[in-house]
């Protein structure tokens, strides 16, 4: 692999994006935050402060840390092609009626990058369209919606950036969000990774514009063996095209399907187990069987079609696709103070390296259970970054690390 890539989730990590809190999160209220998929609005400050934090850990352990926020408007200023693709996405004409979104799009096209990417990421009322767009003796969409309605939605989940995008090898997969609310946030992965200089001649693994996939529900096992969750967010049909998509494009040889609950408390694979060393992983109890899903081929070497076997214990499925005897696993405290306030956070870590990962402070009683099986636990405060319900790995998008040494 080159600059980037990465073929397995405990590897050294070396590069990662990260979006700081901003202005987004300034937007929820307590009449929008469940649409907007909060439990509560939270301390913007103490919100920033806990990311900083994560953000000097990681910087810390050797990763170089990339933020969205100060990409974006990078992009924006070298590619006019991601300006126009980046207003596109934003303005609905659908919601908005021509005139007005024609209007909208050119006050838009003629703000600086650094404005446009605030708009993007913050979203814009339509108390905050400059006077003589869209007035109310002029558009009854304008006429019908309240000052503080939004003409462009915020993006307050998109901390979260594990979801809109993954890497496998040293390709980058844009996926599709399963809830309006967020859909727009892998518009802005998008932009980043196909127009950034520092991206440039980067490829695509996969993008679904149908089926959705969540990259909080793609774990890299090990290279060429890629575990998908099944639940609130990631469908079948999903599972089965982001399989055919890297067995096309030999970036995996099994695909592991998990059934996981359909639940708003477990909406990812990643809260529920993550891989904290290359043969060690810490699981919710709850998780318990996957479907494996092969590829035949054809004489001559083209893809012919899926087979799926199973369902068996997940545990046990993956350590045999990984070609280990076993996986030791360290179950997550499901019980007491762990669960009750915090729901599945202890089951999401992010590895910096193998048998090193960061991990919510307030998980007490999982962190013990890592250490005691000889897992380092970097500690960091989440008490408001995890009131959009994610974890340390949610908040991370590997785009570096290193490679497994055979």
């Amino acid at each position: 692999m080159g600059e980037f890539g990465v073929t397995s989730e405990v590897c050294g990590l070396r590069a990662v994006l990260l979006h700081r809190p901003g202005a987004e999160l300034s937007r929820l209220t307590e009449a929008n935050r469940d649409q907007l998929l909060f439990d509560v609005v939270p301390s913007l400050g103490q919100m920033r402060a806990e990311h900083d934090a994560f953000a000097r850990v990681l910087s810390e352990h050797g990763a170089e840390v990339l933020l969205l926020g100060d990409l974006l408007p990078q992009t924006i200023e070298h590619s006019g092609a991601a300006r126009i693709q980046g207003i596109s996405a934003a303005v609905s004409e659908r919601r908005l009626g021509p005139q007005l979104a024609a209007e909208v799009s050119g006050y838009l096209r003629a703000l600086p990058p650094a404005e446009l990417a605030r708009v993007l990421i913050a979203g814009l009322s339509f108390d905050e369209l400059p006077a003589g767009i869209g007035t109310s003796a002029t558009s009854l969409v304008r006429f019908m919606h309240a000052g503080t309605d939004f003409v462009i939605d915020p993006l307050p989940n998109l901390m979260f950036t594990r979801d809109s995008s993954f890497w496998v090898g040293d390709r980058f997969a844009i996926t599709r969000l399963a809830f309006a609310a967020r859909s727009r946030e892998t518009s802005l992965t998008d932009l980043i990774f196909a127009h950034h200089p520092r991206f440039l001649g980067t490829r695509r693994a996969y993008e679904s514009r149908t089926a959705p996939v969540e990259g909080g529900d793609v774990l890299l096992l090990a290279p060429g063996v890629v575990a998908v969750g099944v639940g609130e967010r990631t469908t079948p049909a999903g599972v089965e095209a982001l399989a055919r998509s890297l067995f096309r494009d030999e970036l995996a040889h099994t695909v592991l399907a998990v059934g996981i609950a359909q639940s708003r408390a477990y909406m990812h694979l990643g809260t529920m187990a993550t891989m904290v060393d290359t043969d060690a992983m810490v699981m919710n109890p709850q998780v318990r069987r996957a479907a494996t899903v092969t590829v035949s081929r054809v004489q001559g070497g083209g893809p012919d079609d899926l087979t799926v076997a199973g369902p068996d214990e997940f545990a046990d499925v993956a350590a045999r696709a990984m070609g280990l005897a076993r996986i030791r696993v360290i179950e997550t405290a499901i019980s007491g103070h762990d669960q009750q306030v915090y729901g599945a956070d202890g089951s999401n870590t992010l590895a910096v390296a193998p048998g090193v990962v960061v991990a919510y402070a307030h998980a007490t009683e999982t962190n013990r259970r890592l250490r005691d099986a000889g897992i380092e636990v970097l500690e960091i405060e989440g008490s408001e970054l995890g009131t959009g319900r994610g974890g340390p790995r949610c908040l991370a998008c590997p785009v570096s690390r290193e490679e497994p040494i055979r």
